[in-house]
């Protein structure tokens, strides 16, 4: 595992593993690439770590991870994050197995990811909600359900899961003060889910502020979101400077230093400040 805030970290909304998903890659990247996207995060996957297990030099794993961020599976970063508590400027290392063009990470970079395109032969796999409905019936047997009336009934599980309702709750407003005998468990359940839905809640992870500046894979240098080009950005590509503010109420890479600052100046009087922060880091 690497040193905390340098570790491999997952980008979202990945689709399921297949053989091919490194088939557009030269065989070397391929191979690192598929070495990598098994590693739980968190692994350490600097080129001194990966040369001691694969059989690569560090200037060619080098080479490797720029050509893998041009072709879309990484990218190199930081993410501040702060809430009312604390504010951390950590150094993040993003992979993504499936390959990602410049506008979804400068989407990701913005914590706005636009959702993924369904496959076009989807396979039917087993939500959250159904799978607390199909067992709905050995905590009460009165209430055993059909396939058919599960997947009727999802919809209204999932709007209560989305509120912020756990499976406890959702088992005690479902279960609690049964009539002695139910002539219809479907009508029974579609009738509590509909009464007792709770209210929407805000959790604390929907009051984080993240501010994320992606750094380019020849110099480093953090940029603007819209100029990484394959993760290089515009000098590096023997292109003029580029400045670019990025949509409205974003803040620009050249700025996230600034915000940072102020976030931190507002929330720490001046009187109790002392020296410089220090640069803190996460897993």
């Amino acid at each position: 595992m690497a040193n905390p805030g340098y570790g491999k970290r997952s980008a979202p909304a990945q689709r399921p593993r297949t053989d091919r998903d490194f088939a557009h890659l030269p065989p070397r990247e391929a191979s690192i690439a598929a070495y990598i996207d098994r590693l739980p995060d968190g692994a350490d996957i600097s080129v001194k770590t990966l040369a001691k297990v694969l059989p690569y030099g560090q200037c060619a794993l080098r080479t490797a991870l720029n050509r893998l961020q041009d072709a879309g599976h990484l990218r190199r970063g930081s993410e501040c994050v702060a809430n009312d508590e604390v504010l951390l400027w950590v150094t993040r290392t993003f992979f993504s197995r499936t390959a990602r063009d410049d506008d979804w990470w400068a989407a990701f970079t913005r914590g706005d990811v636009p959702p993924e395109r369904r496959h076009q032969h989807p396979t039917r796999t087993r939500t959250r909600a159904f799978v607390l409905l199909a067992a709905l019936g050995r905590t009460a047997p009165s209430l055993t359900l059909s396939a058919a009336d599960c997947a009727a009934l999802e919809p209204q599980v999932t709007d209560w899961f989305e509120r912020g309702a756990t499976e406890a709750e959702l088992l005690h407003a479902l279960t609690d003060g049964l009539p002695t005998s139910v002539h219809h468990a479907a009508a029974l359940v579609r009738r509590r889910l509909t009464d007792k839905m709770p209210p929407e809640r805000v959790t604390p992870a929907q009051q984080r502020t993240v501010l994320r500046a992606l750094e380019c894979s020849e110099c480093r240098a953090p940029g603007s979101t819209e100029a990484l080009i394959g993760g290089r950005c515009g000098p590096c590509r023997g292109n003029p400077v580029e400045v670019s503010t990025g949509p409205a109420g974003t803040v620009p890479a050249t700025g996230v230093r600034n915000r940072m600052n102020e976030v931190r100046a507002a929330m720490t009087p001046r009187s109790e400040r002392i020296g410089r922060p220090t640069r803190s880091r996460l897993p």
